[in-house]
């Protein structure tokens, strides 16, 4: 089960190390499932970042809110081939500082993801809803000043997820191995770690989940009603809430819900046998897999309402497509070079998309200086 595991193994015969669970199988499903998300939301997350920072310039409250949901999904993706190599050798091969490290981003992400999207929500909220009201919180400005906090508070509570995601031992075969991100102790279910992932969840999770189902209530609401505008701009704002809903309802709510569960039954809070803990144990291990894979699904949130970010991979692509056609490669005849007006298409339709500011005379239903949708 634990071959080559000579980096982080010695032989001992001290009998106070427990013997290792078997956990070839829930490894076997992680390795897949990561090795999919990595592939995936590695090349997608660094191309959006790329897009906010280099083409949008994160000019729109709302394109700085998705600017850094995706530096976040970045993050996390980035850590995953620690993961990777834990499953595919059964132990931790590398230092305590790393493993954790690694843990620290997974909860870094998770709730972080949860407070971008929230925030992303709260804008719509305020544009749509409060539109005269709250326009003084939608300021790009404001938006920076509002992430450099969640970037604060989120590494605030890395420094004691990190603590708990220290190295356990166990014994194989007579030989101490190493394991990250799981079989945490009971003395430290029944210490601090409890505490922590209840403030944790309600900071992180409660709060931005009830503020998301808040106000995407009171959007549609505000849209549904008869003198409401009809608008491209309106399907975009439904299209965006709706993603995030969906997001929140099967990467997160799953995840710590069952989370809290388990938490509770082994802080020994809820009386419980062995087997019930394990089988909820066991729903865990699937459910932590869909909490990873929202950074797969996050570029749909851009993709799909930011029109500038739509449109400038609309332009990459075509660009791709055509610079084959460049030069005539059996005669070597060149063509002719694209006008200055096809060179800027990505940037007008960068302007006209995502950064061209809204008329002030649009109703109030059609989102006044929104600049993002």
């Amino acid at each position: 089960m634990f071959a080559n595991s000579s980096a982080n193994a010695s032989a001992t015969d001290n009998s106070s190390v427990s013997q290792c669970r078997d956990y070839q199988g829930t490894h076997r499903l992680h390795m897949v499932v990561y090795s999919l998300v990595l592939a995936t939301g590695l090349p997608l997350n660094a191309l959006a970042l790329w897009v906010f920072l280099r083409v949008l310039r994160t000019n729109s409250v709302v394109s700085v809110y998705m600017c850094n949901l995706a530096a976040s999904d970045l993050l996390f993706t980035l850590s995953l081939p620690l993961r990777l190599s834990y499953y595919a050798r059964h132990h931790w091969p590398f230092s305590g500082f790393l493993c954790q490290t690694s843990g620290a981003v997974f909860q870094m992400n998770m709730y972080g993801s949860c407070i971008f999207l929230m925030l992303i929500n709260v804008d719509r909220y305020a544009a749509i809803v409060h539109p005269l009201r709250l326009r003084h919180l939608r300021r790009p400005r404001v938006a920076r000043r509002l992430c450099l906090g969640v970037w604060a508070l989120i590494l605030l509570f890395a420094v004691p997820a990190a603590r708990v995601h220290s190295p356990s031992s166990c014994r194989y075969k007579n030989v101490t191995v190493s394991l990250c991100f799981e079989s945490f102790s009971d003395e430290l279910w029944k210490g601090g770690l409890l505490p922590l992932l209840l403030l944790a969840e309600t900071l992180g999770f409660l709060l931005p989940l009830a503020a998301v189902v808040y106000s995407s209530g009171r959007v549609f609401w505000t849209l549904a009603r008869p003198e409401a505008t009809q608008s491209q701009r309106r399907q975009k704002t439904v299209r965006l809430l709706l993603i995030n809903l969906v997001i929140f309802l099967l990467c997160f709510v799953p995840y710590n819900a069952t989370l809290a569960v388990y938490g509770l039954l082994r802080a020994d809070l809820v009386e419980s046998s062995p087997e019930a803990r394990d089988r909820v144990r066991g729903v865990l291990m699937v459910m932590v897999l869909l909490a990873g894979a929202n950074c797969v699904l996050d570029p749909l949130v851009y993709y799909f309402s930011a029109e500038g970010f739509r449109n400038t991979l609309r332009d990459l692509g075509t660009a791709l497509h055509t610079r084959p056609l460049a030069t005539n490669g059996a005669r070597g005849v060149l063509t002719e070079p694209p006008s200055e007006s096809t060179q800027n298409t990505g940037q007008d339709a960068t302007s006209q998309g995502l950064l061209q500011p809204a008329n002030l005379a649009t109703p109030v239903t059609q989102c006044p200086q929104d600049s993002a949708l």
